[in-house]
């Protein structure tokens, strides 16, 4: 996996929300929230709102891993 939900948990943490507000007050669906907590994809659009929740940058939802391949391998 090259792409980290972990600083999303850290801004939920930062700003003291839970995944229980984004649910009920948000209406963020359930699936998105399992789906992240599994490491699974979402969609751009769902990290755009995560952002105007939130009021805060992709970068704090989202993080580039490199996994230390080279370029090559994806030619």
């Amino acid at each position: 996996m090259l792409i980290s939900y972990e600083p999303f948990w850290e801004t939920l943490k930062k700003k003291n929300i839970t995944t229980y507000t984004l649910i009920n007050k948000y209406h963020i669906s359930s699936a998105t929230i399992d789906r992240m907590k599994k490491g699974n994809g979402i969609s751009t659009m769902k990290i755009d709102d995560f952002c105007k929740i939130l009021k805060c940058e992709a970068s704090d939802i989202i993080k580039y891993i490199d996994d230390e391949k080279s370029p090559d391998q994806y030619a």
